[in-house]
């Protein structure tokens, strides 16, 4: 499998992936790319550069790619700034080409794809909504999710309870941080919680396609029937089934 997250530097994403793939002796190759080094330091598998070279740059018949495009201009929290009639319009009109893009760019160099953004302009709907304490963190920062040929992000860990009970300040840290150079790369950062869960639930998706796809090809009408059926959805039931059984894969 090779898989892609784009637009990041945290590297929180990633290691979750490598974390996924060794854990179950996947060789999976998996890699992130942004214009900024990775904040763990040299890594081989990250890439410096726009994510739309990078993805031809490699070459790679990609399986998942997963980007964190630029929200700045996108985020319905900008209205006062990049709102219609307001000074910077013109930059969120730019970014909502940009980003439709980049969204178009990835669903056809991938099989899956992925891309987060908080709540915007976007003129295309996410598959879904997401919050922090949904996955274990008690904040708040509602954020979109859009899948290709991907079910639904499951919440792992609602907290929502210890969220009710804090005060604001501790409910929006995100959007209370104090002025900084570096504020936009901390309210950036892929949350562990949700980059877990990215990891686990798409990575086994991923690995139940792998196994499906080893035990079709073993004979040639499995091998036809596959190709006629590789882009179908899983369901809940056969993931189970595929990633539980037993057989070494390739």
């Amino acid at each position: 499998m090779n898989i892609l997250i784009a637009m990041e530097t945290s590297g929180v994403t990633r290691k979750a992936f490598e974390e996924y793939s060794n854990r179950n002796k996947l060789s999976w190759n998996i890699y992130s790319c942004d214009l900024l080094p990775a904040d763990d330091g040299f890594v081989p598998n990250h890439m410096m550069g726009d994510a739309f070279q990078v993805v031809e740059y490699l070459n790679k018949k990609w399986d998942l790619i997963l980007v964190h495009p630029p929200c700045t201009a996108l985020a319905v929290s900008g209205n006062a700034w990049y709102g219609k009639n307001m000074p910077k319009h013109s930059e969120r009109l730019k970014a909502i080409e940009w980003t439709t893009k980049l969204w178009n760019f990835i669903k056809d160099h991938s099989r899956f794809a992925i891309m987060e953004n908080p709540v915007g302009v976007l003129p295309f709907k996410p598959a879904q909504y997401i919050q922090p304490y949904e996955f274990g963190h008690p904040e708040s920062k509602k954020t979109g999710l859009w899948l290709h040929n991907l079910p639904k992000l499951i919440a792992t860990d609602n907290v929502k309870d210890v969220y009710d009970t804090l005060p604001r300040k501790e409910q929006m840290k995100m959007h209370y941080l104090s002025p900084s150079k570096n504020r936009w790369k901390i309210r950036s950062k892929t949350y562990q919680g949700i980059g877990d869960a990215i990891a686990e639930q798409y990575g086994t998706y991923l690995f139940a396609l792998q196994r499906k796809e080893q035990l079709m090809k073993r004979s040639w009408g499995g091998a036809m029937l596959w190709a006629a059926t590789k882009d179908n959805i899983l369901d809940e039931k056969e993931i189970r089934k595929l990633v539980t059984s037993t057989g070494e894969l390739k």
